[in-house]
C-alpha cells in the first residue's frame, strides 16, 4: 500500500462519519481537515511523535537516568591491544559489544569462560572496524580479567564461492551470537560493503552469520581456530518489507539514511528468528511527504494530530520527519540459519527518526521485552536535541507483536552528556540474568577518537529492574567495567 493510493481515497470517499469507502483501509476517524490526511498502521507497533514529546517531560527522573560514573576510575581495556602491520603494539578502541547468549538471552557458560564479542580497531583509523573476542573466567568480574583473543575472522576468510556478499565486505558491524543446542558459537553481524558512491558501492549492509570455533591451547587461553558455514542471510530482497540499498539510491536524497544491520538472534516456540535495525518498506508505510498525513504516527488526538502536523510542515526538520522511516524488522530463519520467511516490521519510528540501533529482545515471565539504541541527533521532535542518549523499550504478549511502550512513552534510559566527556556512554545492552527481575545494562564509554589516552572502553555496567510493563534503574547498582552477569 502507498500513500497516493490512500490520498486518492480519502478524497473519493470519505463520508461525513469518517469512514473510508474502500475495504482496504477500514479504521474509523473524525473527519479531517485535509483530505491528504490518512490513519494507516500497516499492521505494525509505532513509535509516535506524541509519545516522544511526552517522553520529554520524563527527562531527568532519576528511573530512567543513566547512572553518573566517576571518571577518575575509568580504564581502557588492558588486553584491547593490536601488533600493526609496522610491528607496533597499539591499544585498541572497543565500542558495541554483546555476549555469548543462551537462547533465553542470559549469559553462556563456555568451557568455564564467558565470552564477548565487541567491534574494535585503531583509533587513528576510522575504516578499521572489525569483530573481535574478548573472554575471561566465569566468576571473575574485573575489567583486567578480559583477555583478547583477536578478531574473529582473517582477511581472507570473507573469500566464499558463490556468496553475492561476502567478498566485498569492508567492515564488520553489530549484532548478536547464540550458543547452541550443540555446544557451537553461532555468531550473526552485519556486513558493510565499501562507501564509495563516485564508484557505485553505497555501503551496503547484509545480515550474515557464521559457527566461530574455538580451542583451548592451555587452561588459561581461548582460541579462534576459524570459522565454517560463513554465508549471507538477507539484505531486503525487493524492498516491500524493508527498504534495500537499491531502493535508497534509487531514491536519491543526500539527507536520507540507510539502515540494514544489528541482526540480534532469538527463538520462540523451537523457531530461530532474527530481529534487526532496518527501514520500512514500500508495503508497510515508506517514505515521503505523504507519511506526514498518516495520523498512526503522531498518535494522540486528531487536535494533537493537526496541530503537530501544521507545525512539522513549517519546521526546518520537515524534510528528515518525511524520510525518517526507522523499523525494527524481523525475519524467519531455516535450522541452517537461512533466510525462511520475511515478516512485518515488529515497530516503526516513521516521522519520528530514520535510526532505532541494536535491537535487543527477550522473554520474562511471559512478556517479551524489546529495547533499541537511538540518538536526540537522528530525531525530528522539537524539545530533544543533539546531546540525548536513548534505550527506548517495548513488551508485547507475543514476539510479534503488537508492541507498547514501556513507562507509558517508551523511555528506559536518558542521559545527555556533553560528547567530550569522558563518561559519555551509548550503544546499551540489556542482559537478562536468571530467575531476576533485575537485568544487566553494558554499553561502552568515551567517543571514539576524542582522546589521545582514553579509548573507547566498556563502560561500568549496572542494573535495571523489570516488573510488568514499568523500569527503573536500581540504585547504587554500578558494577564493574564490561560486568555481564551479577552471580
Amino acid at each position: 500500500m502507498n500513500f497516493s493510493r490512500l490520498a486518492k481515497q480519502a478524497t473519493a470517499g470519505i463520508l461525513s462519519t469518517g469512514i473510508l469507502l474502500s475495504g482496504t483501509v477500514t479504521q474509523s476517524f473524525a473527519a479531517p481537515k485535509d483530505p491528504a490526511d490518512y490513519k494507516e498502521t500497516y499492521d505494525t507497533s509505532q513509535i509516535t511523535r506524541s509519545a516522544m514529546k511526552d517522553m520529554i517531560n520524563q527527562h531527568g527522573d532519576t528511573r530512567y537516568a543513566v547512572p553518573r560514573f566517576d571518571e577518575s576510575t575509568i580504564k581502557n581495556i588492558p588486553s584491547a591491544k593490536k601488533v600493526t602491520e609496522s610491528g607496533e603494539t597499539i591499544d585498541l578502541d572497543v565500542w558495541d559489544t554483546w555476549p555469548l547468549q543462551n537462547a533465553d538471552g542470559t549469559v553462556a557458560e563456555y568451557k568455564g569462560y564467558h565470552i564477548v564479542f565487541g567491534l574494535a580497531g585503531d583509533p587513528k583509523n576510522a575504516s578499521d572496524t572489525f569483530i573481535y573476542i574478548f573472554y575471561k573466567k566465569v566468576g571473575d568480574n574485573s575489567l583486567d580479567a578480559w583477555k583478547n583473543a583477536g578478531r574473529v575472522f582473517d582477511d581472507n576468510d570473507k573469500n566464499v564461492p558463490n556468496d553475492p556478499y561476502l567478498k566485498e565486505q569492508a567492515e564488520e558491524w553489530s549484532g548478536s551470537a547464540t550458543f547452541t543446542e550443540d555446544g557451537e558459537v553461532r555468531l550473526f553481524y552485519t556486513n558493510r560493503e565499501p562507501y564509495i558512491p563516485e564508484s557505485g558501492n553505497y555501503g551496503k549492509q547484509t545480515l550474515t552469520t557464521a559457527q566461530v570455533n574455538l580451542s583451548e591451547p592451555d587452561s588459561e587461553t581461548l582460541k579462534v581456530d576459524g570459522v565454517e558455514d560463513y554465508k549471507s542471510i538477507y539484505e531486503g530482497k525487493d524492498s516491500k518489507y524493508y527498504q534495500t540499498v537499491d531502493k535508497f539510491v534509487e531514491d536519491g536524497n543526500s539527507a536520507d539514511n540507510h539502515t540494514f544491520r544489528d541482526p540480534h538472534y532469538v527463538e520462540d516456540n523451537g523457531r530461530k528468528y532474527l530481529v534487526f535495525e532496518a527501514n520500512t518498506g514500500t508495503e508497510y508505510g515508506y517514505q515521503g511527504e505523504g507519511s506526514l498525513y498518516n495520523r498512526a504516527y503522531y498518535g494522540n488526538s486528531n487536535k494533537f494530530f493537526q496541530g503537530e502536523k501544521n507545525k512539522l510542515m513549517q519546521s526546518p526538520k520537515k524534510e528528515l520527519a518525511e524520510l525518517a522511516n526507522g523499523a525494527i524488522g524481523i525475519i524467519e530463519v531455516n535450522d541452517d540459519y537461512t533466510l525462511k520467511k520475511e515478516m512485518k516490521p515488529l515497530i516503526v519510528s516513521n516521522t519520528v527518526t530514520d535510526e532505532i540501533e541494536r535491537p535487543n529482545i527477550f522473554k520474562k515471565d511471559g512478556k517479551w521485552y524489546l529495547f533499541t539504541s537511538s540518538r536526540g541527533s537522528k530525531m525530528t521532535i522539537d524539545g530533544i536535541g543533539n546531546q540525548d542518549i536513548y534505550m527506548l523499550g517495548y513488551t508485547s504478549n507475543s514476539l510479534t507483536g503488537p508492541y507498547k511502550p514501556l513507562n507509558k512513552t517508551g523511555i528506559v534510559l536518558h542521559q545527555d552528556l556533553d560528547p567530550y566527556d569522558i563518561t559519555w556512554n551509548y550503544a546499551h545492552y540489556a542482559i537478562p540474568q536468571a530467575g531476576s527481575d533485575n537485568v544487566v545494562v553494558t554499553s561502552y564509554m568515551t567517543n571514539r577518537g576524542y582522546f589521545e589516552d582514553n579509548k573507547s572502553t566498556f563502560a561500568p555496567s549496572f542494573q535495571l529492574n523489570i516488573k510488568g510493563e514499568k523500569t527503573s534503574v536500581v540504585k547504587d547498582s554500578i558494577l564493574e567495567q564490561g560486568q555481564i552477569t551479577v552471580k
